[in-house]
């Protein structure tokens, strides 16, 4: 290697800082609160010859590392079979085919090439969630669709930015698809602007230290990613390490949906089998292959935190394609809850087969659910229609070291819910409550995290109300012998009376009037431990600030009676 360590360092920092400096683009200049205050996006930079990820914001969602770095390598693979249009200097290519290395149709990739010399030195990519694409019900979280065309505008890769300008017969056939078009504008500039800003400090990266030079250490650094992985997995004891996660159902068939994993450890070698998970379904819960991976590897990179995200720290996981399971999603099923749900359970999965071989770097099962809640309708007296989408946080579990964390973001992202203050500015409604759900996190030693209650009233004009979260049927699971946390509950009244869902956490186009109220109760984290080892005076706290009441702290957290004693 001619690069010594402090440049390599440098390069390193670099061009984390070209993604960071992406992602703060993007948010700032982005009308639409899902990504303006939630952050509900992610930028990277991926390689020209196949897209493998060189690196990614540090504000950017984790369920991206994988997912993005497969819809750039499609483009790739598209342009040189020639069945896309091979780009010039400023163009930037639209997808958001779930089949092509996505997720769900809400989230819209861009990709754009980086040239040098007259070849393309890298791409650089960003997704970002789109409030609305079209589809049976505002916001394209349809809990009963049976088919991907039902949940909205589905788009194969074409260059939405021509030499660095826009394409308006393009833009006009999305906006003639989707809900509140006039208002996606301000969310595609943004978007194009992060690219841009991408690749004037990237550029600078490259001007100061060559291309030659940054090409080595992009190597070098995806070389160490995948030792610094291989010597994390080889602290797992060589086996077979079985578990089971759930989905309530899939908001077509009211059963629950099984993910089964087996992982095995070999040596610095780690095999991932979902076999054994359940057969496709028929509503929106199946999960495209691009997601399922990434989730994988959004789970190793919680448990291995300190690995530098790159595509070498993904060459140590071994994840067999799982065919014939929902898992493995092809056209036409539909795939709305795959990125925000799905991929949680299957995190969940991993968490919680290897638990018991690494006890001290993994915790119990967090919330694992988004919340997705999404709201649209029209104020006639107004003159205006809305779509709203609310993402919520819920409680991390227990682990080795203390608690789980309260209404913490979803395991697959930093996302944040939009303050209040926002929602309420931009949308006719009003929230009731918006506080911590106490007492929702799972017994244990170290008893989970706790989740969010909120209730929000519409307060004028007509809405229809759509669901597709979880966890409504069980709740995340303890580890160690910790209790699960609380599952999710979501209630809905309207005229005063007050109705579940038949699907629990799933429903679609409720519709609502002035005055008609909704109320989301999020998952807590599961426990860690015996729930009988935990100190009496963290119990005695809880019990005074009022988590949990004396008679559940005791029900709970009593030691049980010895054979003597009974």
């Amino acid at each position: 290697m001619t690069l010594d360590p402090i440049t390599l360092t440098v390069i390193q920092s670099g061009l984390q800082q070209v993604c960071d400096e992406m992602d703060l683009t993007f948010s700032r200049a982005a009308f639409s609160p899902v990504i303006a205050e939630a952050n509900d996006r992610s930028d990277g930079i991926y390689s020209a010859e196949d897209g493998s990820l060189i690196a990614q914001g540090s504000q950017g969602l984790p369920v991206f590392v994988g997912v993005m770095q497969y819809s750039t390598g499609k483009i790739i693979e598209m342009i040189a079979a020639g069945t896309v249009t091979a780009p010039e200097p400023g163009d930037i290519y639209i997808v958001n085919d779930p089949y092509l290395g996505g997720t769900h149709l809400m989230d819209v990739r861009f990709a754009m090439p980086v040239w040098r010399n007259g070849r393309i030195f890298c791409w650089l990519s960003n997704t970002g969630h789109w409030p609305d694409t079209g589809g049976a019900v505002p916001g394209g979280f349809s809990a009963s669709a049976t088919s991907v065309e039902q949940e909205g505008l589905r788009l194969p890769p074409v260059r939405l930015f021509k030499k660095g300008v826009m394409d308006p017969e393009i833009y006009a056939i999305i906006c003639s698809n989707i809900r509140v078009a006039e208002q996606r504008i301000g969310d595609v500039k943004a978007q194009a602007a992060a690219l841009y800003v991408g690749e004037a400090r990237l550029t600078r990266l490259l001007d100061r230290y060559g291309d030659a030079l940054v090409q080595e250490a992009i190597a070098e650094l995806r070389s160490r990613a995948a030792q610094q992985m291989r010597a994390r997995i080889a602290e797992i004891a060589p086996g077979t390490y079985r578990s089971v996660a759930y989905i309530d159902s899939d908001g077509v068939v009211n059963a629950p949906l099984e993910i089964r994993l087996a992982i095995t450890a070999s040596g610095d070698r780690l095999s991932f089998d979902f076999s054994g998970s359940s057969a496709p379904c028929a509503g929106p819960m199946n999960s495209v292959l691009a997601t399922t991976l990434s989730s994988v590897y959004l789970a190793m990179r919680h448990i291995f935190p300190d690995v530098p995200i790159s595509a070498g720290a993904f060459e140590p996981l071994e994840i067999q394609r799982p065919e014939g399971t929902f898992l493995d999603a092809q056209y036409p099923r539909p795939v709305s809850g795959c990125a925000a749900e799905v991929s949680q359970r299957v995190a969940e999965a991993v968490f919680a087969a290897l638990v018991g071989p690494l006890p001290q770097r993994v915790t119990a099962s967090p919330a694992g659910s988004s919340g997705n809640f999404a709201l649209g309708g029209e104020v006639p007296e107004e003159g205006r229609s809305f779509v709203m989408y609310q993402i919520s946080g819920g409680g991390y579990g227990g682990y080795a070291g203390g608690d789980g964390i309260s209404n913490g973001c979803s395991t697959i992202g930093i996302s944040k819910a939009p303050p209040v203050e926002i929602m309420e500015q931009q949308f006719p409604v009003l929230y009731h409550r918006y506080a911590l759900r106490e007492g929702s996190g799972g017994a244990g030693q170290h008893r989970g995290g706790f989740g969010l209650d909120y209730e929000v009233e519409l307060l004028k004009g007509n809405a229809r109300a759509s669901f597709v979260m979880d966890h409504g049927r069980t709740g995340p699971q303890g580890a160690l012998g910790g209790g699960d946390g609380a599952v999710n509950e979501v209630r809905v009244t309207r005229g005063g009376v007050t109705t579940t869902p038949e699907h629990l956490s799933k429903a679609q186009d409720i519709p609502l009037v002035a005055g008609d109220r909704v109320r989301v109760r999020t998952p807590g984290g599961g426990g860690y431990g015996d729930p009988a080892l935990r100190d009496p005076a963290l119990v005695a706290e809880d019990v005074r600030l009022g988590r949990y009441s004396a008679e559940a702290a005791e029900r709970l957290f009593r030691p049980a009676p010895s054979p003597q004693d009974a």
